[in-house]
């Protein structure tokens, strides 16, 4: 297989950065860093279409049983059911601890399967509400928000969670566990540095306030906790009793089983159809991040990155933090931060001594601390949520990156540094 220079891999990330950042579509923006990142790297143009075409192959089984979560998704999210565990969350919690009852809201969200930003989105009209009603500001309300998600995305069956999980052959259920507790020590810190800016910045204004209805038709809490719930469950089976089921068969028979729970059956179709347009875009930005997987696996930057952190003398398990962290800064999106890195560095950490949990842990938790950046959705959906300027979302980033970080150190610390994966 030819090899792609340093040179050839570093100008096919900083295409994929300047195309996305233009507004192009990321999966085109990261097949065009491919294409040109292995002309540039000396590989011709067969060759660099054989290297993009392996790597997007290397990734289809993620985006197959990422496919398969959008039942899940649709169900929770179609249904009624996130509002409906976002909604009793915030009661139960309290409203004189809104921030913290925002971010356990949408940890939970996240955690059971629902998209950091859709988490977000789902929220924020009842932050907005409280914000309005306790005199916080929107930075505080976001922040804990998104803090609240970041820390559920480390610790859920979502596709960032299912891209780990396949490069590295663990279990599912082990990548979710593996977040539990750096997720919580980022939730912690997402509270801390919410409070510190709850008078900071602007604040909710009546208008802006959305009215919460309550509906009839909404379902109950326990049985919207239902689906995710079952396919837990049956994801659990795997180190509980020895039944392998898969991803691919738990996350949509979860969805079903929870819907038939609430009394929706006929509208299995409706939701799945919404379920399935939800996770279609993430797909398709899986194979054009397979592309660039492709090009980067077979090019000198990973020795690079070795020599470096031998030469530095750090061990070797720290390249699955920094990689994921460097990935996650490039594409602007957990999702596609955790499927490059893995793909690229997983047979080289193993090869280097790192158990696959260890590494895919600290992988996907690295991936959190730069997810955030403008050229990705994510910084816009979110600041949109609480109809924030673009001026203020900016200067909210540097404490988003500090919530990532404790979660990646937190990871580091139990996998790399006291070797909690054996």
């Amino acid at each position: 297989m030819t090899s792609i220079s340093t040179l050839g891999a570093i100008a096919a990330l900083v295409v994929a950065i300047l195309l996305i950042l233009r507004k192009v579509s990321p999966a085109y923006g990261m097949m065009a860093g491919a294409l040109i990142g292995g002309l540039v790297g000396g590989a011709d143009l067969v060759e660099t279409v054989k290297l993009m075409v392996t790597g997007a192959q290397g990734i289809t089984n993620a985006v197959l049983r990422i496919l398969a979560a959008g039942v899940l998704a649709g169900v929770l999210i179609e249904s009624g059911a996130a509002n409906t565990i976002a909604g009793t969350v915030v009661k139960k919690v309290g409203e004189t601890r809104a921030l913290l009852a925002l971010a356990i809201a949408t940890l939970c969200l996240t955690a059971v399967g629902v998209f950091v930003d859709v988490a977000v989105i789902t929220v924020a009209p009842i932050a907005l509400s409280i914000a309005h009603r306790a005199g916080l500001s929107k930075t505080a309300i976001l922040l804990a928000m998104i803090g609240g998600g970041k820390a559920g995305n480390v610790m859920s069956p979502n596709p960032n969670a299912i891209a780990a999980a396949d490069a590295f052959h663990v279990p599912l259920t082990s990548i979710m566990m593996a977040g539990v507790i750096p997720g919580l020590f980022g939730l912690v810190m997402a509270y801390f540095l919410a409070k510190k800016l709850s008078r900071k910045g602007t604040m909710v204004t009546q208008e802006e306030v959305v009215v919460q209805g309550t509906h009839a038709d909404q379902p109950g809490f326990l049985v919207s906790v239902s689906a995710p719930l079952v396919a837990i469950v049956l994801l659990s089976l795997r180190p509980i009793a020895g039944i392998n089921i898969d991803p691919l068969i738990a996350l949509p028979v979860g969805g079903l089983i929870g819907l038939m729970l609430m009394g929706r059956a006929r509208h299995a179709n409706q939701y799945m159809v919404a379920g399935l347009s939800r996770m279609a875009p993430v797909a398709i930005m899986l194979l054009g991040t397979g592309t660039l997987a492709g090009i980067i696996a077979n090019s000198e930057l990973k020795d690079v990155l070795i020599h470096g952190l031998t030469a530095s003398g750090l061990p070797a398990w720290v390249l699955a933090p920094v990689s994921g962290a460097i990935m996650s800064m490039a594409t602007a999106s957990t999702t596609a931060g955790t499927a490059v890195a893995s793909s690229v560095f997983a047979p080289t950490l193993v090869e280097l001594g790192v158990s696959a949990l260890a590494g895919a842990a600290m992988i996907h938790a690295g991936a959190t601390v730069l997810d955030h950046l403008p050229h990705g959705s994510f910084f816009h959906a979110t600041g949109g949520s609480v109809n924030m300027q673009i001026r203020e979302r900016l200067k909210l980033m540097p404490y988003e990156t500090l919530v990532g970080l404790t979660i990646a150190v937190m990871s580091t610390l139990m996998f790399g540094v006291f070797g909690f994966a054996g």
